[in-house]
């Protein structure tokens, strides 16, 4: 295994500055003048060449090129022409929290209830709820996303009034805060994430034992606990909880818009995988021996049905970014999406740059976490690749 890693490090290394090189010469192929839209062009000649040589536009294509390959290995991505003089680096660790927040909820939640959903469909085949929901599915998977998304801004927000209409706070509500938006997020994000993290540690080490009671007793520990510290974090923390939570509020709707659509694709996903799996062998001979039908389905038929949804679900978090351009754009939620798009039309090269950089990086990350998470679901892999 380790083996097998190593080569597909290097082998991402290579393509990652290939898919650099194509990105920076599909951004400079742009019709346009970048200079003109930049800089005024009634200053004098000399202060004009000063500009173009400090924001890095001398010289010729090629040049540019192994300037920006080099900076990039040191981390220097350059600065935004639209935000001059702010490091291009800022700018996208500013957006892309948000953008993580917005998605890596939506996909979860998605995941969550279409896998359940599938599996249950799969199994209870023939009834009026599974006939229902399918199609229910179905017309969410095929339909136009930002028609939806405007349908659920004008019936949920604009007119019941349960969420905000866009945005990623209220303006009003902030005006001499104590905190910035950034301090706030950062720290609603700390909380999240630890709490996930012992989530997630629970609830593999309960499906690890054996003894159903055991099972029972490290979720009751490990939930509580996860949600005690969630609790007793935003307690002590009082005077920044107001601010959380509007920022919570605005990020209700777009989540559950996303996971909407998100989930039909999954459920019939899981539902096609789990259909195929309950006709192999080995589960005629777990019906046989008398196995338990809970067991059947979700030890034996569901953990090798998981194995494309696991695909989907790494590779659908690769392209958040540009899944978001979308939906940020529909709900004016500042992430990379929003940041992605503006940069393009603006010609902002180096902030274009930079965003579809990090897409090539989540895209080649996610292939290799795919790889390494097939090895532990399907013991065949692990056999295949030496271990």
């Amino acid at each position: 295994m380790l083996k097998f890693v190593g080569r597909r490090l290097v082998q991402m290394v290579f393509l990652f500055f290939l898919f650099l090189t194509l990105v920076f010469f599909l951004l400079e192929a742009q019709p346009g003048d970048i200079t003109a839209q930049f800089l005024d062009p009634t200053i004098p000649a000399e202060i004009r060449a000063q500009l173009v040589e400090r924001l890095g536009l001398d010289g010729g294509v090629w040049s540019r090129w192994w300037n920006y390959i080099t900076n990039f290995v040191t981390g220097n991505l350059g600065v935004s022409f639209q935000q001059y003089p702010r490091p291009v680096l800022d700018v996208i660790t500013e957006r892309i929290p948000r953008t993580l927040f917005l998605f890596t909820f939506a996909t979860l939640l998605s995941y969550v209830i279409g896998f359940t959903l599938g599996k249950r469909l799969a199994w209870k085949r023939g009834g009026f709820s599974e006939h229902a929901i399918t199609v229910s599915g179905v017309l969410l998977y095929t339909v136009f996303y930002p028609w939806f998304a405007i349908i659920m801004i004008l019936f949920f927000a604009s007119g019941l009034g349960w969420f905000p209409i866009n945005g990623f706070l209220n303006p009003e509500f902030w005006r001499g805060a104590p905190y910035t938006g950034n301090e706030v997020f950062g720290q609603l994000i700390f909380s999240l994430l630890i709490t996930g993290l012992v989530f997630g540690f629970t609830a593999w080490f309960a499906r690890r034992q054996e003894e159903r009671s055991t099972a029972r007793v490290v979720r009751v520990i490990g939930y509580g606990t996860s949600l005690a510290f969630l609790v007793i974090f935003w307690l002590v923390r009082g005077d920044m909880r107001p601010f959380a939570l509007d920022i919570v509020h605005h990020s209700i709707l777009p989540i559950v818009t996303l996971a909407l659509i998100a989930f039909a694709g999954v459920m019939l996903l899981t539902r096609g995988s789990m259909l195929e799996t309950l006709k192999e062998d080995y589960i005629l001979t777990a019906q046989a021996k008398g196995v338990p039908e809970k067991d059947i389905r979700d030890k034996h038929a569901a953990r090798n049905a998981l194995l494309p949804v696991v695909t989907s679900f790494v590779l659908g978090l690769a392209f958040i970014i540009g899944g978001g351009v979308v939906t940020e754009t529909v709900f004016s939620w500042p992430g990379m999406g929003s940041l992605l798009l503006t940069a393009t039309v603006a010609e902002d090269v180096p902030v274009a740059t930079g965003a579809l950089a990090f897409v090539g990086i989540l895209a080649l990350l996610a292939h290799l976490i795919v790889d390494i998470l097939y090895a532990i679901l399907d013991p065949r892999i692990r056999i295949q690749t030496g271990n």
